[in-house]
């Protein structure tokens, strides 16, 4: 099989936000207890956190991670997960159908985000909550007048505001599997006093709109009214999707670059047309603030998906489209970060890596700060309803001050070698044209603790700059994903 991938360097998509590398954190299953707090592992520190999960997630260098949910955010108090641990209240938690022991919360939440450099990002409770609980919350974590709820904070340990900077308002109210789920209406009307009184608390955080996760046919009439009903006030429209295979069907799973391309186009219309209609002057962006693969493993067994080499592909090609839609979309996260359909899972003793945790600490570390819009031409395939499909998944950034570029490049063949040609339009390849490869045996060749290794990223080459500098070959591995770095003149 044969492509040709052309990078224009003066064709771009738009700045990329480091917030597109975010993560997830909720109250559910093994992701928090077990997970980053589990004080009765060796591993853990005095505080409780499992000082080796923390090392796993500074590798990944999220830029902010959401928490506490989710659905169970949907039944949560806030208030119960804050003071001394021996005064806390258990809880029955409706959303997962278990005991919460609230001996972690907010504070300890704030700590692990300095501890791995995220910026915190809470969800607030507008399914059985109400709104002075959410302002209260605001207040608490980011308060500095002499008040009740800051010396509270103050008492708690926390002299100094935690300053949180990003709050949604609810978690996927348009479910009928959530606590307190809204029709349109309710929930364009409870946003719009929600972050009212939040923002009249610290007018210098962003609200995120929980905008659709069900993509039933009102997810049209929900941001409509949102922004009919509360522009001033959204400051990202957050949308959710999980993927899978579970037809068993490799064409159609690798297909699945069209649907993702899909949704975000829909909504990037949506958003177009009500700022159009409504005249918003100030961009609207698009958080996707979770997504993954996740199909097999239900509440049963507290959602520990084991992800397989083709789970690493698609989770790619997620973070290409991103990528391709980087002027739109500015923050996702990935749901979630520990044990719960995780790029990490833990015993008492330690931790593996999943498959999917190879591609996103490439991505993270090497994309750069604007999208190039990259045209490929090649061999096609068909998937499910889609046909002519390019063999390459891929998508490009350019770091300007570094000069130099990153292609992001996903070989969605079972079988076969791509021998690929990059031709830049004008330039050259100053070198080194470095290349990394994330593989394994085969696509179902998943990570467990007796073989962490099977699927990884192999070790970087360097590819020789010819006298044809605008020109590199290559040959890509079927079924990889292979990050390209070069500096460019």
């Amino acid at each position: 099989m044969k492509s040709t991938i052309h990078i224009d360097l003066g064709r771009t998509l738009g700045a990329i936000d480091r917030n597109l590398f975010g993560g997830f954190a909720e109250h559910l299953g093994r992701c928090i207890y077990g997970g980053l707090y589990d004080p009765e592992s060796p591993r853990a520190d005095a505080r409780g956190f499992r000082t080796d999960v923390l090392a796993a997630l500074r590798r990944l260098r999220m830029p902010v991670l959401r928490y506490p949910g989710g659905n169970f955010v949907s039944g949560y108090r806030w208030r119960d997960g804050v003071g001394p641990r021996d005064a806390r209240p258990a809880r029955l938690d409706l959303a997962w159908h278990d005991v919460e022991p609230n001996a972690f919360g907010t504070n300890e939440f704030v700590q692990v985000c300095r501890e791995i450099g995220a910026e915190p990002y809470l969800a607030v409770n507008c399914g059985d909550g109400d709104m002075r609980e959410a302002r209260d919350w605001v207040e608490y974590c980011n308060g500095t007048e002499p008040t009740a709820l800051v010396k509270l904070r103050q008492s708690h340990g926390f002299e100094a505001p935690h300053r949180v900077i990003y709050w949604g308002i609810g978690n996927e109210v348009d479910g009928p599997w959530q606590i307190g789920a809204k029709t349109p209406e309710e929930y364009a009307r409870a946003f719009t006093e929600f972050g009212k009184a939040m923002k009249w608390v610290d007018g210098s955080i962003k609200l995120l709109a929980s905008a659709t996760s069900f993509w039933d046919p009102s997810f049209v009439e929900r941001g409509q009214l949102l922004l009919e009903q509360a522009s001033d006030l959204v400051d990202y429209m957050a949308i959710h999707w999980y993927v899978g295979n579970r037809e068993n069907d490799f064409n159609r799973y690798m297909a699945l670059s069209e649907f993702f391309e899909q949704r975000l186009r829909a909504y990037e219309g949506l958003i177009s047309a009500m700022r159009l209609a409504r005249n918003i002057q100030r961009p609207i962006p698009i958080a996707v603030d979770e997504w993954n693969v996740w199909y097999r493993s239900d509440n049963e067994n507290k959602l520990e998906e084991v992800y397989n080499l083709e789970d690493a592909l698609v989770v790619a090609m997620q973070l290409n489209a991103f990528i391709r839609h980087a002027s739109t979309v500015k923050m996702a996260n990935l749901a979630q970060i520990v044990n719960v359909i995780a790029p990490v899972v833990t015993n008492r003793e330690g931790l593996f890596l999943q498959t999917i945790y190879h591609p996103f600490e490439l991505y993270s570390r090497l994309c750069g700060n604007t999208s190039l819009d990259l045209y490929s031409d090649g061999d096609t395939f068909d998937g499910g309803s889609s046909a002519g499909v390019p063999v390459l998944d891929v998508a490009g950034s350019l770091d300007a001050a570094r000069s130099q570029v990153a292609l992001f490049v996903v070989n969605r063949t079972q079988d076969a070698e791509t021998d690929v040609e990059l031709r830049l339009a004008s330039g050259q390849f100053t070198g080194p044209v470095q290349v990394t490869e994330v593989n394994g045996p085969d696509i179902k060749a998943a990570n467990s603790f007796d073989e962490p290794d099977l699927v990884k990223a192999l070790p970087t080459r360097t590819l020789p700059v010819g006298p044809d500098g605008p020109v590199v070959h290559l040959t890509l591995a079927p079924h990889s994903v292979t990050v390209i770095t070069s500096r460019v003149a």
